[in-house]
């Protein structure tokens, strides 16, 4: 565990060098120039980071240092790959729009006003280089070669389990144009995406597009950065996305607080809700939402449908790998919450029954 821990530590330091010496595309670029200045004139942007509308919750918890050194449990994996479903995701034509999640925080959401593709890691890990978080087997299966043209790009925020630079390398030519969080197109336009097709929101700032899609930029009680030390230069955000007469809100990652009433009575009620339910730990309590805390986040959005996401791909705390599903079920029943918990690549269309099936349960 030591010799991991000091590994992890050259690691890091290693990547610290290259990023300085721009030998690690992957890391991205931070605001500078014009766009440094744009963002210091920001309300939420201070002393030189972007900051939550709140005091951090919790914020009394210590750090404890030393997790590392904790045995994690055996179950922290799946013992088998993951069941998955192959879905032609091309020729998706549903009336209402249609779901298809890849594991972690990656959907693809078909609508009648079109494609939108939000979060995509499709690279088999989340980190700057192969190796460092790697992904669940039977979550490997869906690329960027199988995505159809996507009308839309979503990011929620800079981290590597949510922008992942060997993804949307591949994908950057079916990409129309690119919704992202402030700061986070200067990341895009750095692997060679075209400022005029990017959209960068604050808080509470929406845009349109030509195919009648619209999204807005909601708060999140989360953080951001991609290289060491330099934490918070780039916004992070929550979505509310109309297309048609239907409303979709995805959380994204953040921990629970009072925006969540207050974005379920600005632009809600929703169809449906899009939250995260894992890798949550006593070392970033506000940061993520704790058990049984989507179902509740729900409530306060008035969701009538729950999907939990940003769990069952990756190790980025110590639970075991379906305690967060089955943390959160008997919590939503309790409030009366609907959830949909499909497979890996099953399409779920609004208004039909949630997916039900344990599969959790039996890999």
């Amino acid at each position: 565990m030591i010799k991991n821990f000091l590994w992890a530590g050259m690691t890091a330091l290693s990547l610290m060098v290259m990023a300085g010496c721009g030998l690690v595309k992957s890391m991205g670029e931070d605001p500078k120039g014009d766009e440094l200045a744009r963002l210091d004139t920001l309300p939420n942007y201070k002393n030189g980071s972007f900051e939550n509308l709140a005091e951090k919750a919790n914020s009394s918890a210590k750090h404890n240092r030393w997790l590392f050194l904790r045995r994690r449990p055996a179950s922290i994996r799946p013992a088998s790959p993951l069941p998955w479903i192959k879905t032609d995701l091309r020729t998706l034509a549903e009336p209402a729009p249609t779901v298809v999640w890849f594991g972690h925080s990656s959907l693809l959401i078909k609508t009648g006003q079109g494609n939108i593709l939000i979060d995509p890691v499709f690279s088999n890990h989340a980190g700057p280089v192969p190796g460092l978080v790697t992904a669940f087997p039977g979550t490997g299966h869906y690329h960027a070669k199988d995505m159809p043209t996507i009308d839309v790009l979503i990011i929620s925020h800079d981290h590597y389990d949510h922008l992942d630079y060997r993804t949307l390398i591949k994908l950057k030519d079916k990409i129309k144009m690119a919704v992202v969080p402030m700061g986070v197109g200067e990341d895009l336009i750095y692997w060679g995406f075209d400022p005029k097709r990017i959209i960068e929101l604050n808080w509470n700032q929406s845009t349109t597009l030509n195919s009648g899609l619209r999204i807005t930029a909601t708060p999140a009680q989360h953080r951001s950065n991609r290289t060491y030390g330099q934490d918070n230069k780039t916004l992070w955000a929550s979505y509310v996305i109309q297309a048609g007469n239907y409303r979709l809100f995805y959380g994204g990652d953040g921990g629970y607080g009072a925006y969540f009433k207050k974005i379920g009575l600005q632009y809600g009620p929703f169809d449906l809700a899009l939250l995260e339910c894992g890798q949550y730990s006593p070392n970033w309590p506000w940061t993520h939402l704790w058990f049984g805390q989507a179902a509740q986040a729900a409530v306060d959005l008035h969701a009538s449908l729950l999907q939990p996401i940003h769990w069952g791909k990756f190790v980025e705390a110590d639970q075991p790998w379906n305690e967060p599903i089955k943390t959160l079920l008997p919590a939503a029943e309790k409030l009366g919450i609907q959830v949909n918990v499909p497979r890996i690549g099953e399409p779920y269309t609004l208004g039909n029954p949630p997916d039900k099936v344990d599969w959790w349960d039996s890999e």
